[in-house]
């Protein structure tokens, strides 16, 4: 993971979005590799299977590989719960902006 890395304004690493794949369902076909142009895939070529190597790279909300598993092997979190995490998260950073000494916030 990137140092640093955010999303809006939220730190990556409190954003729960990334790809799983089930190992049984996967044939290492590589579409989603081939796919993703953000390096989050990569084939174990010991196993034949492909793994999750970066999840932290793949962009929030973005599930356009998942469609593209011909075995159906890849998901997700659930996007509606992901959108109203994003909008607690994106509340609480406002809020503790607005309260920073010198932001304009109440006094």
């Amino acid at each position: 993971m990137a140092a640093g890395r955010t999303y809006l304004g939220i730190a990556r690493e409190l954003i729960p979005w990334a790809p799983t794949i089930d190992p049984d369902a996967c044939i290492g076909c590589g579409d989603c590799l081939e796919m993703c142009p953000n390096n989050v895939f990569v084939l174990d070529e010991d196993e034949g299977k492909m793994k999750v190597a970066t999840p932290d790279n793949c962009v929030v909300l973005c599930d356009k590989c998942g469609p593209l598993c011909p075995t159906e092997a890849i998901s997700f979190p659930d996007k509606e719960e992901t959108k109203r995490l994003l909008q607690r998260l994106l509340r609480e950073l406002r809020e503790k902006t607005l309260a920073a000494p010198g932001a304009g916030g109440a006094p």
